[in-house]
């Protein structure tokens, strides 16, 4: 009797690790849509699969929009030309006493007209100038995971271009039920049986639609070389 009971103390003092597995993930992964609409011109093929730095992915036909924003260039400047005569002219109208304030009021109108002109060619610069820098597409430090399109399909605003992947750091993710919450905050994280100083990165606090008993949770681990592993968690 007295082993028994000395047994089941000890039993009762032992802590039993969580474990859970799951595969070396990118810490982000981004699914580039188009912005615009447009043919493709130029896909650089060279660099899927590979992580770039400051390289252009892909290019969508920008020519007729180029000419257009050229054009309005144009017209913006001459309006600009024009608007300042019109105010000179009203300037000299003011220190002529046979103008009527009729004649005056005509004038300011006209300036009047001249400027919306320039507002709305303005904006229209502007928008042209956001359309081609979205029809280049260029990534700075990322993995090119994917590209889905090719030269010659022609894309609408939303078609998915390519697939890119941050490989500075790693996250794991797993599913905790939950019951397990309250205490999993407080114990040491162990990867692969070796303890380690990580911390719970994401812990959401609303079920999973997948997996309805349990809460998702992420870890964010340093730069890894071996993305997709199936690593070995453990909290105890």
């Amino acid at each position: 009797m007295n082993k028994v009971l000395s047994g089941l103390l000890i039993l009762s003092g032992l802590t039993f690790a969580s474990e859970y597995y799951a595969k070396v993930e990118p810490i982000y992964t981004y699914n580039v849509k188009s912005s615009v609409s447009g043919k493709i011109t130029y896909i650089n093929n060279k660099i899927e699969s590979t992580n770039v730095r400051d390289n252009i992915v892909l290019k969508i036909d920008n020519k007729v929009n180029s000419i257009d924003l050229k054009q309005s260039k144009i017209k913006l400047e001459g309006l600009k030309d024009i608007l300042n005569i019109e105010k000179q002219t009203l300037e000299r109208f003011k220190k002529v006493s046979s103008k009527s304030i009729f004649d005056r009021d005509n004038q300011k109108i006209k300036i009047l007209n001249i400027a919306t002109s320039i507002s709305d060619l303005e904006t229209k610069v502007a928008t042209l100038e956001d359309t081609i820098a979205n029809k280049i597409l260029t990534e700075k430090n990322r993995y090119i995971y994917d590209i889905a399109v090719e030269v010659g399909d022609y894309v609408n605003p939303g078609t998915l271009l390519y697939t890119a992947m941050d490989l500075t750091k790693g996250k794991l993710e797993i599913y905790i039920p939950l019951d397990e919450i309250k205490t999993i905050k407080s114990k040491t994280i162990y990867i692969d049986g070796n303890k380690t100083d990580l911390k719970i990165s994401k812990l959401y606090n609303v079920a999973d639609k997948k997996h309805i008993s349990s809460y998702k949770c992420e870890i964010f681990i340093t730069s890894s070389k071996n993305f997709s592993k199936l690593t070995k968690i453990e909290f105890r």
